[in-house]
């Protein structure tokens, strides 16, 4: 039985090299737009310039969701590798400790009360 020919999802590798290299365009036309729109500005044709606003938000848009979705791939790949233990458990330690890093310091710190003895008023809606 022949197997078909690859495809750019064959694996979650390839489709993350994929869309790597479709946010790098989207983001090579998102440039070429911006310098359109610095171009159209001072143009007499108000539609044009409208439209290539539009074009640029989309564009936007879809660069930013672009970049969504490779680290949705590279999430992907990351639990792949965990679940089939495709990296070493000292890897994963080391993972892990760096995540519960991460997230510590992005929790906000905690508020003292105040330093000058009172008690803080109670305010309640």
């Amino acid at each position: 039985m022949k197997q078909e020919p690859g495809t750019p999802f064959d694996s979650i590798e390839s489709a993350h090299s994929f869309v790597a290299l479709l946010a790098k365009a989207v983001a090579e036309s998102r440039q070429d737009v911006e310098a359109d729109v610095q171009k159209a500005a001072g143009s007499t044709v108000p539609r044009r310039l409208d439209a290539l606003r539009i074009t640029l938000y989309n564009l936007q848009k879809l660069e930013a969701h672009m970049n969504q979705s490779r680290r949705i791939l590279n999430d992907l790949r990351s639990l792949r590798r965990l679940l089939l233990e495709e990296r070493s458990s000292a890897t994963v330690r080391v993972a892990v400790k760096a995540a519960q890093t991460a997230i510590k310091q992005a929790a906000p710190p905690a508020t003292s009360p105040p330093s000058n003895g009172k008690a803080a008023p109670n305010v309640s809606a």
